[in-house]
């Protein structure tokens, strides 16, 4: 089980923030090899949404206001720690960042860029793809809407 929290950039801890930046490195730029800026600026305007367990970050996302992003809300940076994928977390980070949009923003609209593979996962959730494919950092993605009232 996952304790899942939402917090402002200024509301990290040190330790938070190194945590998280460690498992975006780890997941995004080491296990699937892309090299790419993840440090991009962003993370101020975004909410962060940390999923702890033993006091350990092992899921995360990041999500932003509409216009921040995207037209709409948008939902990013989408990870969950290797050794903890098993436990199926990524339900529940998603879940929750949806619904800290729906609290935080008061909208139910909200668009991503979603890594090809990972369509199913995100159908699951009720995103649906819109558009074509293409290459965001060399990795196939698809924009992708969730809109339920």
């Amino acid at each position: 089980m996952i304790h899942i929290t939402t917090k402002t950039f200024d509301q990290l801890t040190t330790t938070e923030l190194y945590n998280l930046l460690q498992l975006r490195s780890q997941v995004f730029v080491v296990e699937q090899d892309c090299v790419y800026q993840d440090l991009d600026g962003k993370d101020k305007k975004a909410l962060h949404v940390l999923g702890i367990k033993d006091q350990k970050i092992v899921a995360y996302t990041r999500i932003f206001k509409p216009g921040d992003y995207f037209e709409f809300s948008s939902i990013g940076r989408v990870v969950v720690d290797n050794s903890q994928r098993q436990h199926k977390y990524g339900y529940d980070i998603m879940t929750a960042s949806i619904n800290a949009i729906k609290e935080y923003y008061n909208t139910t609209k909200i668009k991503i860029s979603a890594q090809c593979y990972l369509k199913r996962f995100y159908n699951n959730l009720q995103f649906f793809e819109i558009g074509e494919q293409y290459l965001e950092d060399g990795i196939p993605h698809i924009a992708m809407i969730y809109d339920k009232k």
